[in-house]
């Protein structure tokens, strides 16, 4: 007989308050059960994808805060074809009362569309707070992106965490996502000897068909192959299974040390899953996970 779960022990218990993920536009859908299992207050990050529309993006933020959950937009700067597309979606938050939160990111074109060629410049641009905004949401890379040099990396963001505050507004930091803790855990103390004290949100992949998930681990520059897989704790001989973060977030709580990396988080990933990612989230943090 296998003994019943257990619920995770108490720095994971604290990193799961709080916790935040991601859906895309065309998820909606799928919020309506998510939410069931989400606690009111949960941050929902709205990608911006290039096949989605103005009127699509503010109808997801506006969906996310009907079912009592806070919206955080996602503002790509460089398919922004102008100044004037980036006071529209801003104003259009507005009107709606979903824009107080945002993360501003590069985004995946190589060259910009317009104006704006990184999150810095829409940083910069001064609009955010003229709209309403109050916290921005900035990207971290604990392993690296495949087209920008650390050095870079790590200017970028100690400036955007510079600008941020002489611009009054607050804000974090969510990573990409990773399947190895312990990189995790030693670039987020290094941004802290950077000067960068803003919360982090380390951000985790949710419960997805391993095929999917080692797809979108190219995508993104992760490490792909056999040592996710071992890392991770999945099978490549089944492609077809599902696979939920245990392994990685219990070693990240293991490595977790409030006073060197400070007010950390964590920030799911759903690749599609909203709903099972909702649902895998309230069953871990109750103690009944699944075991992979």
């Amino acid at each position: 007989m296998h003994p019943g779960p257990t619920a995770p022990a108490a720095p994971l218990t604290a990193l799961l308050e709080d916790f935040s993920l991601e859906m895309t536009a065309k998820d909606v859908p799928a919020l309506e059960q998510a939410r069931r299992t989400l606690p009111a207050g949960t941050r929902v990050n709205i990608t911006y994808l290039g096949n989605e529309d103005l009127p699509m993006r503010l109808a997801a933020a506006r969906a996310v805060k009907a079912h009592g959950l806070v919206p955080v937009p996602h503002i790509s700067a460089r398919r922004l074809g102008s100044r004037a597309a980036l006071e529209e979606f801003l104003a259009g938050l507005q009107d709606d009362g979903t824009g107080e939160h945002v993360f501003v990111v590069g985004g995946d074109p190589a060259h910009a569309h317009g104006p704006y060629d990184d999150a810095l410049a829409v940083i910069r641009s001064g609009l955010l707070q003229q709209y309403g905004v109050r916290r921005v949401g900035i990207p971290g890379y604990p392993e690296g992106h495949p087209a920008i040099a650390d050095g870079v990396l790590w200017s970028a963001l100690r400036d955007k965490s510079a600008v941020l505050g002489g611009h009054g507004l607050t804000g974090d930091v969510i990573t990409q996502f990773a399947f190895d803790a312990k990189p995790v855990l030693d670039w987020i103390e290094r941004s802290r000897e950077h000067g960068v004290e803003a919360p982090v949100r380390i951000g985790v992949p949710g419960p997805a068909g391993v095929r999917r998930l080692l797809a979108y681990a190219g995508r993104f520059g992760v490490a792909t192959g056999a040592s996710i897989a071992r890392k991770y704790g999945l099978s490549l001989t089944n492609l077809m299974s599902t696979a939920g973060p245990d392994r990685f977030l219990h070693a990240f709580a293991e490595g977790y040390d409030p006073h060197r990396h400070g007010d950390v988080k964590v920030h799911f990933y759903t690749f599609g899953g909203l709903a099972a990612t909702a649902e895998w989230v309230s069953r871990f943090r109750a103690g009944t996970s699944p075991a992979h």
